[in-house]
């Protein structure tokens, strides 16, 4: 740990969480934006499913930590949605098993704080012709189909709202995008940056609408070391300092 403490947002979640971080990746834009302000950690495994996160649940939020997240974006279901393979191998997990999968993940972490807030990405639709044309000699036949991924959405959509946990409908607001099969994703599957910009304003937007104390949009959050200073860059007039500290002209979007 480094100081001062800040917030902590936490990743949480399979390959659409692992590849975030890449370029114009949705958790790169979220680090970016709560730049000086939270803490955005990574902890994303690809080709995983409900069962795998919950066999690590205390390892990677143990309960006794000495300080816990104050918000953890959750995303699994695209893996457990993939047709079962004949051989009982794969990332496959029956929906009703993933519904109790995902419960008990949500409440584990419920349970990390009374401050710990959550949202869950739901599964995301898919590109079936793309991913169809993805043949490889290294895996067997993906199952991806768009009629599974919304039956894993509505089932994970309906628990957060039994849980009153916040929701973010990927497979509705990827496909408001007439052309989103192209342009949301790089395979088929994984996001591309137009695809991670729906992400990261629907995140934003629960952030926003949330009735959290404290509020943890990003304009809602103190800027770390934002004290006014002699060494910030000096002003046209000569006499006085600038101070950047909420500088976001850099920014490709200027997120609200």
């Amino acid at each position: 740990m480094v100081a001062p403490a800040r917030p902590h947002f936490v990743l949480f979640g399979s390959s659409i969480v692992q590849l975030s971080f890449g370029h114009g990746g949705w958790g790169a834009h979220l680090s970016d934006i709560y730049s000086r302000k939270a803490d955005i950690v990574l902890r994303g495994y690809y080709g995983w499913n409900s069962r795998r996160a919950l066999e690590v649940m205390d390892q990677v939020f143990p309960k006794d930590a000495a300080t816990q997240p104050s918000l953890v974006i959750v995303y699994f279901g695209g893996n457990d949605s993939m047709g079962p393979h004949s051989s009982g191998l794969g990332p496959h997990v029956p929906l009703p098993e993933y519904i109790e999968n995902m419960r008990k993940i949500l409440i584990h972490i419920q349970g990390l704080s009374e401050r710990t807030r959550i949202i869950v990405l739901s599964c995301p639709p898919v590109n079936e012709e793309k991913v169809r044309g993805n043949t490889s000699g290294v895996l067997s036949e993906l199952v991806r189909t768009n009629e599974l991924c919304q039956s894993y959405s509505e089932a994970c959509i309906k628990l957060c709202k039994e849980l009153d946990v916040k929701v973010v409908d990927l497979f509705t607001a990827l496909q408001k995008r007439d052309d989103w099969r192209n342009a949301c994703f790089t395979d088929g599957i994984h996001l591309a940056a137009e695809g991670s910009k729906i992400v990261v304003k629907e995140i934003l937007s629960v952030l926003k609408e949330a009735d959290w104390e404290p509020c943890l949009h990003w304009k809602s959050l103190s800027t770390e070391f934002s004290e006014n200073s002699p060494y910030d860059l000096v002003a046209a007039d000569g006499k006085t300092t600038l101070n950047p500290s909420e500088w976001t002209f850099y920014r490709e979007i200027q997120w609200d």
